[in-house]
């Protein structure tokens, strides 16, 4: 996979805040479900934030709290059964959580688009991707359809479509899985946001195609100068592409770092557990390691650290209270910029 060098120049007129702050902020994020089986808190008291040119990866496993976050940023939970009782999203520092349902939509497309990780759910079937795509422009900009069609031939082009013109009437069923991710990414970058969620973009695709459509995601994100957050599950997708890390479990983040940072030196055992989790050309031959147990039940949260059933260095604090996520630093006190744990013992885990 290629490492865009993003110390490179990059326009200024895209992705920036005017009071020079990151584009994004979420503060204090809680969402839950109200099920049969009681209240899910599928989000606890999340924070972070991306800035123009950046990219935030979120990690963890399936059920950690890493989409739901981002269908609350986009304002697309389903409520009921959903619920945001205490937060908030603050977009170049105004509170999308407060504003009217009319506000949000000028906002979603325009300024923060979503690539889903299902393209082939996320598309019409019965409608050529031209149309789609064109859509985009017919609605927000009120091009005509032969406008709009070009519109739709000059993106696929950028996301390189081999053969664009001919194949803008071809339906998403006739492109494969790397093709129609590509497309998805056209339709998230048809009105030049300010921010892209990719949740699971490289879902259910082989390696290589995995690596294309990451490649062409930094490409055009610093092209564009915007703000990117990286949602998945695979510590392996991200390396070469994100600025920093924010790893999730149960709902939280439990650890924050630079990118190379947090692969060079994890501070939460979680963090360690799933970067041992990773197959390594050193280790061939050995038994690949897994991370004991399931993540937990949302309506049933352990009490104290959610990861302390699972964590093979718990002691009673960990059963008992709940660590927030707090700095890192050297063992002489260093100040580490960026890193976090949510750990009672991050000092042992860290500095070894």
């Amino acid at each position: 996979m290629t490492i865009i060098d993003k110390t490179a120049s990059v326009p200024s007129r895209r992705g920036t805040d005017d009071n020079g702050g990151p584009l994004l902020e979420v503060r204090d994020l809680h969402v839950e479900f109200h099920t049969r089986d009681g209240v899910a808190k599928a989000v606890n008291g999340v924070n972070y934030s991306v800035s123009a040119g950046e990219t935030l990866a979120v990690l963890g496993e399936s059920g950690s709290g890493k989409s739901v976050t981002a269908q609350a940023i986009m304002g697309i939970l389903d409520m009921p059964p959903g619920r945001i009782p205490k937060g908030e999203i603050l977009f170049r520092g105004e509170d999308m959580l407060r504003m009217s349902n009319e506000e949000r939509r000028n906002i979603r497309g325009r300024k923060i688009a979503m690539i889903f990780q299902d393209a082939l759910s996320s598309l019409n079937p019965v409608l050529s991707v031209g149309y789609q795509l064109g859509e985009m422009f017919r609605v927000h900009q009120g091009l005509s359809k032969k406008e709009a069609k070009a519109k739709s031939i000059e993106l696929m082009d950028r996301v390189r479509i081999p053969a664009a013109k001919e194949r803008v009437g071809d339906y998403p069923h006739q492109f494969s899985g790397g093709m129609r991710q590509r497309i998805m990414i056209a339709m998230a970058l048809a009105l030049e946001p300010d921010l892209i969620i990719a949740d699971e973009p490289t879902t259910a695709l082989d390696v290589t195609v995995q690596a294309q459509v990451m490649d062409l995601l930094a490409e055009l994100q610093r092209e564009y100068n915007m703000g990117l957050i990286l949602i998945t599950h695979d510590l392996g997708v991200v390396a070469d592409v994100a600025d920093k890390i924010a790893v999730m479990y149960a709902g939280r983040i439990v650890e924050t770092a630079p990118v190379h940072e947090l692969y060079k030196r994890p501070a939460h055992p979680y963090t360690r557990g799933l970067l041992d989790s990773i197959p390594r050309l050193d280790q061939k031959g050995q038994e690949l390691y897994a991370i004991k147990g399931l993540p937990p039940n949302l309506t049933r949260i352990p009490t104290g650290c959610a990861f302390n059933p699972r964590c093979p260095s718990a002691q009673d604090i960990c059963r008992r209270d709940i660590p927030a996520l707090l700095p890192v630093t050297e063992l002489d006190g260093g100040e580490l910029p960026g890193r976090g744990s949510a750990c009672h013992f991050w000092k042992e885990t860290i500095h070894g």
